[in-house]
């Protein structure tokens, strides 16, 4: 049997739609749930295996991905919602009652990130978000608890088998970014 990552990954990866108009995510509250809209599609949809992203119970990854802030909207029970840590470059916000993070944000506007929210598409019922592309932060699951030294290389192979590159970052095309905005900010590119 192959090793469970996360419950959306385990099942095998659906592909998105090209023209995907968003949709709506729910925490995991019975009553009095806290919704967030999000007009459009997700971008940069991957496994994460750090330390700070929500997690369903369980789950050696998360599922992340990034939308732009404008593009967001709470939409029912802003009151439930807390940040879980203050002093996170990513202000996660997460509803008090049962926990789970409804969305992420930078607020530090030199941040290459900045403008950009944190979302996991799995708290949403819509179908044809994103598809997850690649796996950030791998070796942070043995950190997290969720897989020991050993067990790294059917981890690995794992995200490989379900077309998901592993990363002790991020992927090359999100590192391009970051090392573009430090250029630009540094004028060493042209902003």
């Amino acid at each position: 049997m192959a090793i469970s990552l996360h419950p959306l990954l385990d099942k095998g990866i659906k592909p998105g739609k090209k023209d995907f108009a968003g949709g709506t995510l729910t925490c995991k509250c019975a009553t009095d749930p806290v919704t967030v809209t999000l007009k459009g599609n997700v971008a940069f949809n991957h496994a994460c295996g750090c330390t700070k992203c929500w997690k369903p119970e369980g789950a050696m990854f998360s599922v992340v991905a990034v939308i732009p802030r404008d593009n967001l909207e709470v939409t029912a029970n802003a009151q439930k919602l807390k940040v879980v840590d203050p002093s996170a470059v990513i202000q996660r916000y997460a509803c008090s009652q049962c926990g789970v993070h409804m969305y992420g944000r930078i607020e530090k506007k030199d941040h290459p990130f900045y403008g950009l929210d944190f979302v996991h598409v799995e708290l949403s019922k819509d179908e044809g978000w994103a598809a997850p592309e690649f796996a950030a932060f791998v070796s942070s699951v043995i950190e997290g608890g969720g897989a020991k030294p050993e067990q790294m290389g059917e981890v690995r192979a794992r995200l490989k088998e379900l077309g998901l590159e592993p990363y002790d970052c991020l992927s090359p095309p999100l590192m391009d970014l970051i090392a573009t905005h430090t250029a630009k900010q540094k004028g060493v590119l042209p902003a």
